[in-house]
């Protein structure tokens, strides 16, 4: 029996536990911040989405140069500055009160975020064994995912029981630790012949193998906005606002115990297999939770949301990594997360203007709509893919 090629090395664990610190402050500070800006800043709830928006915009504008970026610096060296530039940002909170200059910070916190990510996630790619890249991939897209649960958890148990100021200061020092963890990751793996033209061309922008999986990624992370943005209010109405956090903890654990399959399937037997269960799954949650009329309902829509995200997002990442050559691995996964990026900004926006006008059980069947758009399109390109083949 052949050996399998071991994915949790010290680099890749180094990688997950960076990628994890980043997107707790991420996440803690998207359900914490709107609390920030209405309770201590006196703000509109219009100023508190805005927090959100432009964060999101600095991240989407910079993201297509961030595969440039990491070929020309070197793609450690890029996650070790903007690492240092993000936790700067991060560590500002505690000193920034007006808002004006809140969204300054917002919009330059974006910036890094967005470098900063593009960078881990190719660095993960690189460091793990091509045979096991499915499943490698899915782990490392699980610090993201747990994040999910843990930043909110973290930033709204604080403020409840301590202060804004203690929170700012634990998201610091979190990030500090995922900091310290990326001085232990390897050297890049050098391209056999380094770039020469400095010309900026659509190819330093965007990397055109990965856009077609990159665009049903966007319109599921469409779908998903309205889970990210929107659950809070819906369980506040629907009375189980108390068990919002055991929704996430569901979420999570459905995505832990499954990701060893899903994974494994993937690399073994195709990447259908695993997407259009995913996506049926996404579909049945988010219409579980539109029709959601009890507080078991609402946590078992959650376990299908989970089931449905974790299969399907790191499979359409791992598929845009795979659709490219090494060399281009950077740019394949900045070309992804600014489209999943672009999609969870659209769908924040157009889903608040849906659930004001025909109220939150529409939005996420609506929603639903959208997986199914999603699933549709994936069909297709592997009905192309398999001519090709």
């Amino acid at each position: 029996m052949e050996k399998k090629e071991p994915i949790w090395t010290k680099s890749f664990i180094s990688l997950f536990a960076t990628n994890f610190s980043i997107f707790i402050v991420f996440y803690g500070l998207v359900s914490a911040l709107p609390l920030y800006a209405t309770d201590i800043l006196s703000r509109s709830d219009e100023d508190a989405g805005l927090l959100m928006t432009i964060f999101l915009i600095s991240a989407i504008i910079v993201r297509p140069f961030s595969g440039k970026i990491l070929e020309l610096i070197g793609k450690r060296k890029v996650l070790w500055s903007a690492l240092v530039l993000y936790l700067i940002c991060t560590a500002l909170y505690y000193f920034v009160e007006p808002y004006e200059l809140l969204l300054v910070l917002r919009l330059m916190q974006g910036i890094f975020f967005s470098i900063a990510t593009t960078a881990s996630g190719s660095l993960a790619a690189d460091n793990i064994p091509v045979s096991r890249r499915g499943a490698g991939l899915g782990y490392f897209v699980m610090s993201t995912n747990l994040a999910v649960v843990v930043g909110p958890f973290v930033t709204l148990t604080i403020i409840q029981s301590f202060s804004y100021d203690v929170m700012f200061l634990t998201l610091t020092s979190l990030l500090i630790v995922g900091a310290l963890s990326a001085l232990m990751i390897p050297a890049d793996k050098k391209p056999a012949t380094p770039p020469t033209k400095n010309r900026l061309t659509w190819n330093d922008l965007f990397e055109k193998k990965a856009l077609p999986i990159a665009l049903n990624a966007s319109i599921l992370a469409f779908s998903y906005a309205s889970v990210l943005s929107y659950l809070s209010i819906y369980s506040q109405q629907k009375g189980v606002l108390h068990l919002t956090s055991s929704f996430f903890a569901v979420f999570a654990i459905v995505m832990l115990v499954t990701r060893p399959f899903t994974g494994r399937i993937f690399d073994e037997k195709g990447s259908k297999y695993i997407i259009i269960p995913g996506l049926l799954s996404f579909v049945i949650g988010l219409i579980f939770l539109a029709f959601m009329h009890s507080p078991f309902l609402f946590l078992l829509s959650g376990a299908f949301i989970g089931l449905g995200y974790g299969a399907v997002v790191p499979s359409f990442q791992t598929i845009a990594i795979q659709s490219t050559t090494h060399e281009r691995s950077g740019y394949a996964t900045a070309t992804f997360f600014t489209l999943f990026d672009t999609g969870l900004a659209v769908g924040s926006f157009i889903l608040g203007i849906i659930a004001t006008h025909f109220g939150y059980q529409n939005l996420y069947l609506f929603s639903s709509v959208f997986v199914i758009v999603a699933l549709i399109l994936f069909m297709g390109l592997q009905k192309k893919k398999d001519r090709l083949a």
